[in-house]
């Protein structure tokens, strides 16, 4: 039986250089690749499927700039009843299409005040509560090595790159450290406080998965968080993931024009 990539492989002649995964509400990037081929999660072997309201469910290749691109609208979580290797097979099966440049954004909760609902955030590093590792079991030494580094998850060049371009476009883009739970439902605020006393400053229920997996075969990794709420407590207002998908419609258009300007610089 042919594996997940020789599938996707034998659907299109493009070989992508980038991947991108789109988050809850963030999918209209997909929409606006060139060239494009879209193959629905289900037609791929193995692939997990996405349940989660906001995660179309399918691959698209395609072409921005002249850079060959592999998006997943949509991504597996957790919560969703998958492991974490289940949750990070969509980003080892871009590694052996030929991807080296990884691109991963979430809606996620801010913690800290100041950072409102619409705000972009660069990911400068995580913390992993999810009790779950995808590396963990036998390691495939030749995927990458049995204890991989992280202290740089996320690439620092990339996020250079990035606040470069979103100072040309206008797009003020800080950095904070994203803090990964289980879910589904939402932290209590006397969760929001424990995280905000370890240092985190965003909180989500996806991407430390993929981030961990595509370093361990050392692929260069970009995360943006779009702040689709307040966290539980920051202010008296209850959540809901409707405000999460709204808030994703209204900031597509700014992600995609960052996106469009970003993607060619990470090959």
């Amino acid at each position: 039986m042919p594996t997940a990539a020789e599938v996707i492989a034998a659907r299109t002649s493009l070989r992508p250089r980038v991947g991108v995964v789109l988050g809850s509400g963030l999918g209209a990037f997909a929409d606006t690749l060139n060239d494009r081929t879209v193959i629905p999660y289900g037609e791929i072997p193995d692939w997990p499927q996405s349940t989660a309201i906001g995660h179309a469910g399918k691959l698209v290749i395609g072409v921005v700039d002249g850079v060959a691109v592999a998006v997943l609208a949509g991504r597996a979580h957790l919560y969703e009843g998958y492991t974490a290797k289940q949750a990070a097979f969509g980003v080892r099966t871009l590694r052996a299409l030929g991807v080296e440049s990884l691109v991963l954004t979430n809606a996620a909760g801010g913690i800290r005040p100041d950072w409102t609902p619409g705000s972009l955030i660069l990911i400068s590093d995580h913390i992993n509560l999810l009790g779950q590792n995808p590396l963990s079991g036998p390691n495939d030494d030749s995927l990458g090595p049995r204890f991989p580094d992280m202290s740089e998850a996320y690439s620092r060049s990339f996020r250079a790159i990035a606040k470069e371009v979103g100072h040309s476009v206008g797009v003020d883009l800080h950095e904070g450290v994203y803090a990964a739970v289980p879910g589904p439902s939402y932290e209590t605020p006397a969760e929001i406080r424990y995280l905000r006393a370890i240092g985190a400053d965003l909180v989500g229920m996806s991407t430390v998965p993929e981030t961990l997996a595509a370093n361990h075969m050392g692929m260069k990794v970009l995360g943006i968080s779009c702040v689709t709420n307040h966290a539980a407590g920051v202010i008296d207002q209850k959540l809901n993931h409707t405000e999460v998908l709204e808030v994703g419609e209204r900031m597509k258009g700014t992600l995609i024009h960052l996106l469009r300007r970003v993607i060619p610089r990470l090959v």
